[in-house]
Protein backbone atom coordinates (compact mmCIF):
# COMPACT_ATOMS: atom_id res chain seq x y z
CA UNK A 1 0.00 0.00 0.00
CA UNK A 2 1.22 3.37 -1.18
CA UNK A 3 2.12 5.98 1.06
CA UNK A 4 1.62 9.71 1.09
CA UNK A 5 5.12 10.72 1.78
CA UNK A 6 6.51 13.07 -0.41
CA UNK A 7 3.37 13.87 -1.75
CA UNK A 8 2.51 17.50 -1.88
CA UNK A 9 -1.55 18.30 -2.02
CA UNK A 10 -2.20 21.36 -3.54
CA UNK A 11 -2.92 24.66 -1.27
CA UNK A 12 -6.48 24.81 0.44
CA UNK A 13 -7.27 28.12 -1.30
CA UNK A 14 -6.56 26.21 -4.71
CA UNK A 15 -9.17 23.44 -3.72
CA UNK A 16 -11.64 26.24 -3.10
CA UNK A 17 -11.16 27.68 -6.08
CA UNK A 18 -11.24 24.74 -8.77
CA UNK A 19 -14.92 24.29 -9.36
CA UNK A 20 -14.72 28.19 -10.38
CA UNK A 21 -11.85 27.31 -13.00
CA UNK A 22 -13.39 24.20 -14.49
CA UNK A 23 -16.62 26.76 -14.96
CA UNK A 24 -14.14 29.04 -17.09
CA UNK A 25 -13.32 26.26 -19.38
CA UNK A 26 -16.72 25.26 -19.86
CA UNK A 27 -18.30 26.33 -23.45
CA UNK A 28 -20.18 29.98 -23.01
CA UNK A 29 -24.18 29.63 -22.84
CA UNK A 30 -25.71 31.10 -26.11
CA UNK A 31 -27.24 34.46 -25.50
CA UNK A 32 -30.81 35.12 -25.95
CA UNK A 33 -32.37 35.51 -29.22
CA UNK A 34 -33.83 38.65 -29.30
CA UNK A 35 -37.15 39.08 -31.30
CA UNK A 36 -36.74 41.14 -34.28
CA UNK A 37 -39.72 43.53 -35.29
CA UNK A 38 -40.95 45.11 -38.45
CA UNK A 39 -40.44 48.68 -38.58
CA UNK A 40 -44.04 50.93 -38.27
CA UNK A 41 -45.26 53.52 -40.53
CA UNK A 42 -47.82 56.08 -38.91
CA UNK A 43 -49.93 58.04 -40.87
CA UNK A 44 -51.83 60.89 -39.52
CA UNK A 45 -55.47 62.13 -40.30
CA UNK A 46 -57.35 64.91 -41.20
CA UNK A 47 -55.95 68.54 -38.65
CA UNK A 48 -53.34 66.21 -37.04
CA UNK A 49 -49.74 65.81 -36.48
CA UNK A 50 -47.07 63.44 -35.70
CA UNK A 51 -47.62 64.47 -31.71
CA UNK A 52 -51.06 63.16 -31.70
CA UNK A 53 -49.22 59.60 -31.69
CA UNK A 54 -47.09 60.32 -28.54
CA UNK A 55 -49.54 57.41 -26.56
CA UNK A 56 -49.38 54.70 -29.56
CA UNK A 57 -45.56 55.28 -29.93
CA UNK A 58 -45.07 54.64 -25.82
CA UNK A 59 -47.54 51.48 -25.91
CA UNK A 60 -45.53 50.32 -29.18
CA UNK A 61 -42.29 50.82 -27.27
CA UNK A 62 -43.48 48.68 -24.06
CA UNK A 63 -44.56 45.66 -25.96
CA UNK A 64 -42.04 45.47 -28.68
CA UNK A 65 -39.13 46.75 -27.77
CA UNK A 66 -36.65 47.98 -30.28
CA UNK A 67 -39.56 48.06 -32.98
CA UNK A 68 -38.27 51.07 -35.31
CA UNK A 69 -41.63 53.50 -35.75
CA UNK A 70 -41.53 56.57 -38.08
CA UNK A 71 -44.37 59.00 -37.21
CA UNK A 72 -44.34 60.81 -40.78
CA UNK A 73 -44.82 64.66 -40.22
CA UNK A 74 -46.05 65.61 -43.59
CA UNK A 75 -49.37 67.73 -43.91
CA UNK A 76 -50.08 68.70 -41.11
CA UNK A 77 -52.37 70.73 -39.53
CA UNK A 78 -54.52 72.79 -42.27
CA UNK A 79 -51.76 71.31 -44.91
CA UNK A 80 -53.78 68.06 -44.27
CA UNK A 81 -56.57 69.65 -46.63
CA UNK A 82 -54.70 69.64 -49.12
CA UNK A 83 -55.89 66.74 -52.57
CA UNK A 84 -55.17 63.19 -51.54
CA UNK A 85 -53.36 62.38 -54.55
CA UNK A 86 -50.57 65.14 -53.89
CA UNK A 87 -50.42 64.13 -50.09
CA UNK A 88 -50.39 60.19 -51.11
CA UNK A 89 -47.43 61.56 -53.54
CA UNK A 90 -45.23 63.44 -50.45
CA UNK A 91 -46.04 60.24 -48.07
CA UNK A 92 -44.88 57.90 -51.01
CA UNK A 93 -40.93 59.52 -51.52
CA UNK A 94 -41.01 59.11 -47.67
CA UNK A 95 -41.96 55.65 -47.31
CA UNK A 96 -40.49 54.25 -50.00
CA UNK A 97 -36.82 54.30 -48.68
CA UNK A 98 -38.10 53.12 -45.11
CA UNK A 99 -39.30 49.94 -47.31
CA UNK A 100 -36.41 49.67 -49.28
CA UNK A 101 -34.51 49.08 -45.29
CA UNK A 102 -36.56 46.87 -44.31
CA UNK A 103 -36.90 43.50 -46.45
CA UNK A 104 -38.51 41.63 -44.08
CA UNK A 105 -41.20 44.27 -44.94
CA UNK A 106 -43.51 47.03 -42.78
CA UNK A 107 -46.16 47.65 -40.70
CA UNK A 108 -48.77 50.66 -41.97
CA UNK A 109 -51.18 52.37 -38.91
CA UNK A 110 -53.15 54.79 -40.54
CA UNK A 111 -55.41 56.64 -39.10
CA UNK A 112 -58.46 58.70 -40.17
CA UNK A 113 -58.31 60.55 -43.87
CA UNK A 114 -54.55 58.75 -43.53
CA UNK A 115 -55.94 55.43 -44.13
CA UNK A 116 -57.16 56.50 -47.73
CA UNK A 117 -53.91 57.81 -48.08
CA UNK A 118 -52.00 54.61 -47.12
CA UNK A 119 -54.82 52.70 -49.26
CA UNK A 120 -53.84 54.49 -52.22
CA UNK A 121 -50.32 54.12 -51.65
CA UNK A 122 -51.05 50.39 -51.54
CA UNK A 123 -52.48 50.39 -54.82
CA UNK A 124 -49.65 52.73 -56.74
CA UNK A 125 -46.74 51.19 -55.29
CA UNK A 126 -45.70 48.48 -57.12
CA UNK A 127 -43.14 46.89 -54.64
CA UNK A 128 -44.46 47.71 -51.64
CA UNK A 129 -43.89 45.40 -48.69
CA UNK A 130 -46.61 45.65 -46.54
CA UNK A 131 -47.41 43.05 -43.89
CA UNK A 132 -49.71 44.81 -41.98
CA UNK A 133 -51.91 47.20 -42.88
CA UNK A 134 -53.93 49.08 -39.75
CA UNK A 135 -57.28 50.86 -41.04
CA UNK A 136 -57.91 52.90 -37.67
CA UNK A 137 -61.18 54.57 -37.90
CA UNK A 138 -60.80 55.24 -41.09
CA UNK A 139 -64.46 56.18 -43.95
CA UNK A 140 -63.16 53.88 -46.54
CA UNK A 141 -65.73 53.35 -48.09
CA UNK A 142 -66.03 57.55 -47.78
CA UNK A 143 -68.15 60.10 -45.69
CA UNK A 144 -71.39 61.61 -45.47
CA UNK A 145 -72.22 63.33 -42.48
CA UNK A 146 -72.35 67.06 -40.67
CA UNK A 147 -69.21 66.83 -38.41
CA UNK A 148 -67.51 69.84 -36.98
CA UNK A 149 -65.03 69.69 -39.57
CA UNK A 150 -67.31 69.74 -42.34
CA UNK A 151 -68.85 73.27 -40.46
CA UNK A 152 -65.69 74.85 -39.94
CA UNK A 153 -64.66 74.08 -43.89
CA UNK A 154 -68.35 74.91 -45.53
CA UNK A 155 -70.69 76.84 -42.62
CA UNK A 156 -73.07 77.97 -45.31
CA UNK A 157 -73.55 74.08 -46.11
CA UNK A 158 -75.07 70.91 -44.99
CA UNK A 159 -74.73 67.18 -46.44
CA UNK A 160 -77.70 67.07 -47.73
CA UNK A 161 -76.24 70.07 -50.46
CA UNK A 162 -72.37 69.40 -50.01
CA UNK A 163 -72.43 67.75 -53.13
CA UNK A 164 -72.70 71.12 -55.12
CA UNK A 165 -69.21 72.16 -53.78
CA UNK A 166 -67.26 68.64 -53.62
CA UNK A 167 -68.66 67.45 -57.11
CA UNK A 168 -66.86 70.20 -58.63
CA UNK A 169 -63.86 70.88 -59.86
CA UNK A 170 -62.94 73.31 -57.05
CA UNK A 171 -63.89 71.02 -54.33
CA UNK A 172 -62.06 68.45 -55.62
CA UNK A 173 -58.85 70.47 -54.63
CA UNK A 174 -59.79 69.66 -50.88
CA UNK A 175 -58.96 66.22 -48.97
CA UNK A 176 -62.14 65.79 -47.64
CA UNK A 177 -64.28 66.25 -50.85
CA UNK A 178 -62.10 63.24 -52.48
CA UNK A 179 -64.05 61.09 -50.08
CA UNK A 180 -67.28 62.69 -49.89
CA UNK A 181 -69.75 60.28 -50.69
CA UNK A 182 -73.33 61.38 -51.48
CA UNK A 183 -75.55 58.19 -51.66
CA UNK A 184 -78.34 60.37 -53.34
CA UNK A 185 -76.20 61.78 -56.03
CA UNK A 186 -74.31 58.46 -56.66
CA UNK A 187 -74.14 59.50 -60.19
CA UNK A 188 -71.94 63.06 -59.83
CA UNK A 189 -70.06 60.85 -57.43
CA UNK A 190 -68.75 58.45 -59.89
CA UNK A 191 -68.47 60.78 -62.35
CA UNK A 192 -66.62 63.81 -60.28
CA UNK A 193 -64.93 61.61 -57.30
CA UNK A 194 -61.35 62.27 -58.79
CA UNK A 195 -59.80 59.94 -55.57
CA UNK A 196 -62.35 57.55 -54.30
CA UNK A 197 -64.10 55.88 -56.63
CA UNK A 198 -60.80 55.48 -58.46
CA UNK A 199 -59.29 53.64 -55.81
CA UNK A 200 -62.29 51.57 -55.23
CA UNK A 201 -62.44 50.64 -58.62
CA UNK A 202 -65.92 52.18 -58.91
CA UNK A 203 -64.86 54.15 -62.31
CA UNK A 204 -62.87 52.51 -65.39
CA UNK A 205 -59.25 54.17 -65.27
CA UNK A 206 -56.22 52.05 -67.39
CA UNK A 207 -54.29 51.89 -64.05
CA UNK A 208 -57.11 49.68 -62.73
CA UNK A 209 -55.57 46.11 -63.27
CA UNK A 210 -52.03 47.23 -61.65
CA UNK A 211 -53.27 48.74 -59.05
CA UNK A 212 -55.56 46.09 -57.74
CA UNK A 213 -52.32 43.78 -58.35
CA UNK A 214 -50.20 46.06 -55.54
CA UNK A 215 -53.28 46.48 -53.45
CA UNK A 216 -53.08 42.26 -52.83
CA UNK A 217 -49.66 42.79 -52.08
CA UNK A 218 -50.63 43.25 -48.50
CA UNK A 219 -50.48 40.48 -46.07
CA UNK A 220 -53.26 41.19 -43.99
CA UNK A 221 -55.84 43.90 -43.84
CA UNK A 222 -56.64 45.47 -39.94
CA UNK A 223 -60.25 47.29 -40.05
CA UNK A 224 -61.29 49.05 -36.77
CA UNK A 225 -64.14 51.55 -35.77
CA UNK A 226 -67.01 51.53 -34.13
CA UNK A 227 -70.52 52.98 -33.09
CA UNK A 228 -69.55 55.77 -31.06
CA UNK A 229 -67.08 57.34 -32.99
CA UNK A 230 -69.04 60.41 -33.66
CA UNK A 231 -67.08 61.69 -36.99
CA UNK A 232 -67.35 58.70 -39.30
CA UNK A 233 -70.51 58.58 -41.09
CA UNK A 234 -71.99 56.30 -41.15
CA UNK A 235 -69.23 54.70 -38.91
CA UNK A 236 -69.97 51.34 -40.78
CA UNK A 237 -67.31 52.92 -43.31
CA UNK A 238 -64.27 52.02 -41.70
CA UNK A 239 -65.30 48.12 -42.32
CA UNK A 240 -66.29 48.95 -45.78
CA UNK A 241 -69.99 49.45 -45.58
CA UNK A 242 -71.60 52.46 -46.52
CA UNK A 243 -75.62 53.59 -47.16
CA UNK A 244 -77.37 53.21 -50.09
CA UNK A 245 -80.01 55.49 -51.54
CA UNK A 246 -82.24 55.14 -48.81
CA UNK A 247 -79.59 55.48 -46.01
CA UNK A 248 -79.89 52.04 -45.11
CA UNK A 249 -76.12 50.68 -44.31
CA UNK A 250 -75.05 47.78 -46.35
CA UNK A 251 -72.14 45.73 -44.92
CA UNK A 252 -68.97 45.21 -46.88
CA UNK A 253 -70.09 41.53 -48.22
CA UNK A 254 -73.18 43.87 -50.12
CA UNK A 255 -70.76 46.52 -51.84
CA UNK A 256 -70.27 46.76 -55.94
CA UNK A 257 -66.87 46.86 -54.76
CA UNK A 258 -66.60 43.78 -52.84
CA UNK A 259 -69.27 41.69 -54.89
CA UNK A 260 -66.90 42.65 -58.28
CA UNK A 261 -64.52 42.25 -56.09
CA UNK A 262 -63.17 45.79 -58.33
CA UNK A 263 -59.90 46.48 -56.08
CA UNK A 264 -59.26 42.77 -54.12
CA UNK A 265 -61.66 43.09 -51.43
CA UNK A 266 -63.62 40.05 -51.93
CA UNK A 267 -59.80 37.79 -52.60
CA UNK A 268 -58.37 39.30 -49.30
CA UNK A 269 -61.58 38.09 -47.11
CA UNK A 270 -61.00 34.39 -49.26
CA UNK A 271 -57.29 34.10 -48.09
CA UNK A 272 -58.42 34.91 -44.68
CA UNK A 273 -56.61 38.33 -44.72
CA UNK A 274 -59.22 40.59 -43.27
CA UNK A 275 -59.61 40.89 -39.34
CA UNK A 276 -62.28 43.33 -38.16
CA UNK A 277 -62.38 44.83 -35.18
CA UNK A 278 -65.04 46.80 -34.24
CA UNK A 279 -65.13 48.10 -30.54
CA UNK A 280 -67.65 50.67 -29.11
CA UNK A 281 -67.24 53.16 -26.39
CA UNK A 282 -64.16 55.15 -28.24
CA UNK A 283 -64.77 58.77 -29.55
CA UNK A 284 -62.63 59.53 -32.68
CA UNK A 285 -59.97 61.47 -31.58
CA UNK A 286 -59.43 58.84 -28.97
CA UNK A 287 -58.52 55.83 -31.17
CA UNK A 288 -54.64 56.21 -31.04
CA UNK A 289 -54.58 56.70 -27.33
CA UNK A 290 -56.56 54.18 -26.11
CA UNK A 291 -54.72 51.34 -24.06
CA UNK A 292 -57.22 48.69 -24.42
CA UNK A 293 -57.73 48.94 -28.40
CA UNK A 294 -54.19 49.07 -28.84
CA UNK A 295 -53.82 45.69 -27.16
CA UNK A 296 -56.66 43.97 -28.38
CA UNK A 297 -56.60 45.27 -32.40
CA UNK A 298 -53.33 46.62 -33.84
CA UNK A 299 -50.60 44.82 -30.97
CA UNK A 300 -51.22 41.23 -32.09
CA UNK A 301 -50.36 42.36 -35.41
CA UNK A 302 -47.44 43.91 -34.83
CA UNK A 303 -45.09 41.39 -35.57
Amino acid sequence: MLGLQGLRLPPAGFLLLLPFLLLLLLPAAPAPHRVSYKPVIVVHGLFDSSYSFRHLLEYINETHPGTVVTVLDLFDGRESLRPLWEQVQGFREAVAPIMAKAPQGVHLICYSQGGLVCRALLSVMDEHNVDSFISLSSPQMGQYGDTDYLKWLFPTSMRSNLYRICYSPWGQEFSICNYWHDPHHDDLYLNASSFLALINGERDHPNATAWRKNFLRVGRLVLIGGPDDGVITPWQSSFFGFYDANETVLEMEEQLVYLRDSFGLKTLLARGAIVRCPMAGISHTAWHSNRTLYETCMEPWLS
